[in-house]
């Protein structure tokens, strides 16, 4: 009885997690929708860089005092290491610390914003309404997403279909925390916490050249993006929880 009461109480959950998802397209372009957006997005946001946060915080304690980490830990921490794409990790090395450390690590809201809103149009593209994927990103299996009606011919790729806009950020957020290709991002950001300056969307952007067949052009779009929407004032919100 216990465990179909637990099933139950998640499947209303995830009903009304559902159930809460703006119809974008129902709201007004411009002012309206994007307060709408920002409204949605902004908490999922903030929520998952808390979760991010707080691993990363478990991860500087554990690399401090090393020859403490029980055997459960250990595992988890193995875990990480290969969530994090950081490959042959050891507990000696403090190379693998350095980069494990680098990828588990908050993202800024503005560039989070300016890339849902970029590659969705505001919540209001096909992938996104019928696949609830806001970041365009790619699934290589067939009938794991929804197959894009320009696809050139001889590619074989799809758009992923996600569960819920939740699942779509959190995919997002693990790509850019640990995907080669973004190697650059993550470089910038550990740079900038280095040198103790502030995390921002436009600064990590650069590192964005492999997110988009227009690569610099992309870049400099999404930088617009922020400035003119004001979405670094979004990235307080994470400030206090890095």
């Amino acid at each position: 009885m216990a465990i179909i009461i637990v099933s139950i109480g998640i499947f209303i959950v995830f009903w009304f997690s559902w159930q809460r998802t703006p119809d974008f397209e129902q709201y007004a372009a411009g002012i309206e929708r994007k307060t709408q957006f920002f409204n949605y997005f902004l908490p999922l946001i903030v929520q998952k860089n808390k979760e991010i946060a707080a691993t990363r915080k478990t991860l500087q304690k554990w690399n401090e005092s090393r020859n403490n980490i029980g055997w459960w830990d250990s595992r988890t921490l193995y875990d990480l290491a290969k969530q994090y794409r950081v490959s042959n990790f050891s507990i000696e090395d403090d190379a693998a610390w350095i980069k494990l450390l680098l990828n588990v690590d908050v993202l800024p809201p503005s560039l989070v914003l300016a890339q849902a809103a970029n590659e969705s149009a505001w919540g209001t593209s096909r992938f996104a309404k019928l696949g609830n994927n806001y970041f365009g990103q790619w699934c290589f299996e067939q009938g794991c997403g929804l197959v894009p009606k320009k696809r050139d011919s001889g590619k074989a790729h799809e758009v992923a279909a996600f569960n819920s806009p939740q699942e779509s950020l959190e995919s997002y957020m693990q790509n850019l925390n640990s995907h080669p290709a973004y190697q650059s991002l993550r470089n910038i950001r550990g740079q900038l916490r280095k040198d103790k300056q502030p995390v921002s969307g436009i600064a990590l952007a650069a590192g964005l050249t492999s997110y988009s067949e227009r690569g610099a052009q992309y870049i400099e779009e999404l930088g617009e993006m922020i400035k003119f929407n004001k979405l670094e004032k979004y990235d307080q919100a994470v400030s206090g929880i890095e």
